[in-house]
């Protein structure tokens, strides 16, 4: 399965990545390449699924037999940094913006300072002597 879905007869979740014996036959073309049809039976309730090949928008289709399961991205959620937007990209090219909030920036650039100086000496401390560390680990790992 190309992507985590919800079976329509029974309402269980398939995974990404659950492989399937499916029924693989030519339905149409989008320009010269090959539309594909994957017809498969669920794992958990025999409900029978289709999904096709999208060369348009280089994805897969569910045509029936299950729902493609919407996840939500949360940049917080993830720990990633958010991207600024096309307005703001924009404001930030412009000198007199940046002066103004400059001032702001180096306040939060001496708040957050403290913090990865501490994060660098613990990740230093903890791995100064590899030797010694890998020797810890396979002492506990071994089995006598």
């Amino acid at each position: 399965m190309p992507f985590n879905v919800w079976c329509g007869g029974c309402s269980s979740m398939i995974g990404k990545g659950v492989r399937f014996n499916a029924e693989k036959k030519q339905v149409g073309n989008y320009y010269s390449t090959k539309i594909w049809s994957f017809s498969m039976k669920s794992p958990c309730c025999q409900h029978e699924i289709v999904i096709h090949t999208d060369p348009k928008n280089t994805e897969y289709v569910i045509i029936s037999g299950a729902q493609r399961k919407t996840e939500d991205f949360d940049v917080e959620d993830a720990e990633t940094l958010l991207l600024p937007a096309d307005e703001e990209r924009d404001k930030l090219a412009d000198p007199m913006y940046k002066l103004e909030h400059q001032g702001e920036d180096i306040r939060k650039k001496k708040e957050e300072e403290p913090v990865l100086v501490r994060l660098q000496r613990l990740s230093d401390s903890r791995h100064s002597d590899d030797y010694s560390l890998n020797r810890t680990l396979r002492d506990r790992l071994r089995v006598i």
